[in-house]
């Protein structure tokens, strides 16, 4: 986890925090010129990376998923690269490798270090499943680490660094499912789900006929950077912190006041790591909500796509039809979050 780079909002701060706030809401605007609906999906891609955090995006193909992420990149003013994950994918691929290059002029023979569409600011990984652990690992190595080693070199990534994952939930033939420590890695496992009617008829409305969808660029690289220091100033009330931890810690059967259905559907629960992207996530959310703290709100709005993939049922919730999200779902109606 990254460090904090101060504990309090100073008065520069909060200049940087209205007018980021404003930043924010045009960058929403200029996503919904060619994003029909998917507002939670947009909140929670926004608060992954204002947060340092890599996304998971589950859905059916069809639903926008690589157009959200092009169009983000377009209106951060930042470099997009999509790797489309085959099982005959190899790590160099991704990562980029060593090459004997000759120079003309003087004859000398080098290697030199081409570098592999990893080196860049938003990285769309399609269909992560598709392709064999070992690539699965560079991938998320790099995501931890933000550098790669090739040749026995570290190479540092450009930052803003943000992944963002997609698997499809329907077809698991010839697939490599994540474990679940790898799992842990994204911040956020969002769900992308269908359009309503309404929506559906505006996307064949747009899609069908000719239009230049032109998106303005509202921020730069440099901006996030700052955006994302700017989320470890924000402060966070003890009642906070307090819901968060406790929040997590019910997930898990072992823990003496986790309810009782946790302990017969639950085989693991949440670890700290979940505590922490609660609270950073909860921070930068209060930023695109235009408030300078973080409130037990926040952290609930972010619960689903933080604890869902960090939730193992067992067979017998599995037999009984139940899911992680109903699990969340009841913890966020009955643990008490007392606000200010």
């Amino acid at each position: 986890m990254p460090q904090p780079v101060q504990n309090e909002v100073s008065g520069q701060d909060l200049a940087q925090l209205e007018q980021f706030r404003t930043a924010c809401a045009r960058l929403i605007l200029e996503l919904k010129h060619v994003i029909v609906g998917q507002d939670q999906v947009v909140e929670e891609v926004l608060v992954a990376m204002f947060s340092r955090g890599h996304c998971l995006l589950e859905g059916v193909p069809g639903l926008a998923k690589t157009l959200l992420v092009r169009t983000l990149a377009q209106a951060l003013s930042l470099e997009f690269k999509r790797i489309q994950f085959t099982p005959d994918l190899m790590p160099s691929d991704i990562v980029g490798t060593e090459i004997l290059r000759e120079d003309r002029a003087t004859g000398e023979r080098q290697f030199v270090f081409v570098r592999g569409p990893l080196f860049a600011n938003v990285v769309l990984a399609d269909e992560i499943n598709r392709t064999p652990p070992k690539t699965q690992a560079a991938l998320l190595e790099a995501m931890q680490e933000h550098r790669v080693t090739a040749g026995g070199k570290e190479h540092i990534l450009t930052e803003p660094f943000l992944v963002l994952a997609t698997q499809n939930p329907i077809e698991q033939e010839g697939t490599y499912p994540l474990p679940e420590a790898q799992l842990d890695r994204f911040m956020f496992h969002v769900k992308v789900d269908y359009p309503s009617f309404d929506e559906e008829v505006e996307v064949v409305r747009r899609t069908t006929v000719r239009r230049d969808q032109k998106v303005d660029k509202v921020l730069s690289g440099e901006d996030i950077i700052a955006l994302q220091n700017l989320v470890y100033c924000i402060p966070v009330p003890d009642h906070v912190y307090q819901y968060a931890v406790t929040l997590v810690r019910k997930t898990r059967k072992n823990d003496p006041q986790s309810p009782q259905y946790v302990r017969d559907w639950v085989a693991w629960g949440a670890g700290p790591r979940a505590s922490q992207y609660l609270i950073l996530g909860a921070k930068a959310r209060s930023i695109l909500y235009g408030r300078g703290y973080a409130s037990v709100e926040d952290v609930k709005a972010v619960a689903r796509p933080v604890l869902r993939h960090r939730i193992l049922l067992n067979f017998n919730a599995e037999a009984e039809g139940q899911t992680s999200d109903a699990v969340i779902e009841r913890l966020l109606t009955e643990v008490p979050g007392i606000e200010e």
